[in-house]
């Protein structure tokens, strides 16, 4: 079984459209993108600086576009569709457009919504997400506890994004549990936290109003890793997750309960499948950063038994 998946917030980088726009109708399908997202996602990927595109209402929007624009690149090169796909974080909306749950239109409407919901909602309060590496788990988690701070993402491979009050994030830095090393990320907010409960009622709303269609690939969810054959459910828990902990770590352990034995991931990639080498040891990975990756892509698509 060979699975695409779509990374997260954070894997924006300045100008990394810029070669994706020399394929055929790809500028004409970014250009319908960010109509419906209603975010400039040509100057976002092509001309701003980091510090632009990392304004969640540009990111997400950016992100998904990316995604489904390379998505449609390896359909056009393989001929074939992969198994099944799962997102991580904001990537569940590009997991739930190539499954078929929801049109790409409603998707983009659907992630520019939840983008600048999820700015207003950061904006009330300081908070911020920092990366855990290493360190006992355990450890890891009864100290997050203690300051609470909310355990955000499990991303499997020795890596937990606590997320929370600037302060007890500052004090975590300083005084991290044996063993580990914390790397403070550039976003705005504590995302799938209660920090975020604003957004979940925005978006909630918003998603009732779109048409959803059970999935027609293998679909697994950030809740707890389990595949979903509803696509209500399926667009449900895309909207609950903003404010809920991304179980990354559990949707890996059923990519190998699954038989999964290839992974490919969507532009801007590298991140996830750099957790899938340290976790699912001697599946293939291929991380479709420009266009020049879809032709590895489509041999490991078409190759195995998709």
């Amino acid at each position: 079984m060979i699975i695409t998946v779509f990374p997260g917030q954070g894997s924006q980088t300045p100008g990394f459209l810029t070669p994706w726009l020399e394929l055929e109708g790809a500028r004409e399908r970014l250009e319908r993108y960010a109509e419906a997202a209603q975010a400039d996602l040509v100057a976002a990927g092509t001309e701003w600086d980091a510090e632009r595109i990392r304004d969640t209402a540009v990111a997400q929007p950016l992100i998904v576009a990316a995604s489904l624009l390379s998505y449609a690149a390896l359909q056009d090169a393989a001929g074939a569709a992969p198994a099944g796909v799962a997102g991580h974080s904001v990537g569940e909306v590009a997991a739930l457009v190539a499954a078929g749950v929801v049109s790409e239109d409603d998707g983009m409407r659907l992630v520019g919504l939840r983008g600048r919901a999820m700015a207003d909602a950061a904006a009330r309060e300081q908070t911020g997400m920092s990366a855990i590496l290493g360190g006992d788990r355990d450890g890891v988690l009864a100290l997050l506890d203690e300051l609470e701070l909310t355990p955000a993402n499990h991303n499997g491979a020795g890596q937990i994004v606590a997320a929370g009050a600037q302060d007890a994030l500052a004090e975590l830095t300083a005084h991290p549990v044996a063993g580990s090393r914390v790397i403070p990320l550039q976003v705005a907010g504590a995302f799938h936290t209660s920090y975020m409960a604003p957004a979940v009622a925005t978006l909630r709303t918003a998603a009732a109003e779109v048409a959803a269609s059970d999935p027609a690939l293998a679909l697994w969810t950030n809740r707890d890793g389990a595949r979903v054959a509803s696509g209500r459910e399926a667009l449900d828990l895309l909207v609950a997750q903003v404010s809920s902990p991304v179980r990354w770590d559990l949707c890996m352990e059923s990519f190998a309960d699954a038989g999964v034995t290839g992974i490919i991931e969507l532009a801007p990639a590298g991140t996830l499948t750099g957790l899938a080498k340290r976790a699912l040891r001697g599946v293939p990975t291929v991380a479709v950063k420009t266009p020049d990756d879809l032709a590895a892509a489509a041999a490991l698509l078409t190759g195995g038994d998709a």
